[in-house]
């Protein structure tokens, strides 16, 4: 004896799986007849601890209303991603009542190509849910290289810089982020120093990483932030070893140069390109006697 209507109109379904296809045609929707429907478990209560994080997750009031705003940093492709960012947006729908954005950021573009799809879930004829995040990467964020810009919103300036880092505008917008965070007061030094870490974080292990902390050493010198030292320190020393590995090469192209030893214009290349500065000395060394470049260079050696 079925206890409700509530409950008639969902079992008759099954009773007779078939019925669905043959109901939903009035609707325009046109799906085949199964071969086979299997009964599931009902219950989607998860039965063991599953741990789901967004990266960042804000509640957001505004003039139009309110609405929750999941923030995902993605760095390459994932294919089991837009399943998980499916379920954040429908369980933060569930759990607050409040309309869910998924916005997706990826220094990498062909990542944010690649995030930036419409995802269809469910059956071609009729997807129940569609997934449409909002996606900001290098091509979507603007090159902010002008000082009084970068002043005017230092935030959006270190996210360019930080979505630029691997383009050749990265330069050009840390000079001017530089310069920004230069004109703060000192009663912002706090705040600078939030920025500063964010950036040196965002850049990661890039060329524009050593161009901020060489930066750091110079134009912003004044700030005291932790942050800000221990890059000054990084600077000043990567100076110093820029230094000697430059002196070293010098002195090796001078030295067989002197003693008349012929050099190729590879060999010549090979020396004044090599950073290693153990190598440099090794080199130096057997150039005091050597008879031939190949023979400071060593036959075959990896450097």
């Amino acid at each position: 004896m079925l206890s409700s209507s509530h409950e008639a109109l969902h079992r008759i379904f099954q009773e007779d799986p078939g019925l669905f296809a043959r109901a939903v045609r009035g609707l325009g929707v046109s799906f085949p007849p199964p071969v086979s429907a299997s009964p599931l478990p009902t219950d989607l209560t998860e039965t063991r601890p599953m741990e789901r994080r967004v990266d960042t997750l804000l509640r957001m009031d505004t003039g139009d209303g309110e609405f929750i705003l999941a923030v995902e940093s993605q760095g390459k492709r994932a294919p089991d991603k837009p399943a998980s960012w499916a379920y954040y947006l429908s369980h933060l729908y569930a759990k607050y009542g409040v309309p869910p954005v998924l916005l997706v950021v990826c220094a990498d573009r062909s990542t944010a190509a690649w995030a930036a799809r419409q995802v269809d879930i469910g059956p071609p004829q009729w997807p129940s849910l569609t997934l449409r995040p909002l996606v900001l990467g290098p091509d979507s964020l603007p090159v902010i290289a002008s000082p009084d810009e970068a002043a005017r919103d230092i935030p959006l300036t270190v996210l360019s810089a930080a979505l630029h880092r691997r383009d050749p505008d990265a330069d050009a917008i840390l000079n001017a982020l530089a310069k920004a965070l230069k004109g703060l007061s000192a009663e912002d030094e706090d705040t600078a120093g939030i920025f500063i870490e964010l950036t040196e974080q965002g850049l990661g292990k890039t060329p524009a990483a050593d161009l901020w902390r060489y930066l750091m050493a110079v134009d912003l010198s004044f700030f005291q932030s932790e942050t800000a030292q221990r890059l000054r320190a990084e600077g000043r020393d990567e100076g110093r070893d820029e230094g000697r590995i430059e002196g070293r090469t010098d002195d090796i192209l001078r030295l067989l140069d002197g003693r008349g030893i012929e050099m190729s214009a590879e060999e010549r290349e090979r020396i004044a390109g090599c950073r290693d500065l153990d190598t440099l000395d090794v080199w130096f060394t057997r150039a005091i006697t050597a008879t031939s470049a190949a023979e400071v260079l060593g036959s075959g050696e990896a450097v």
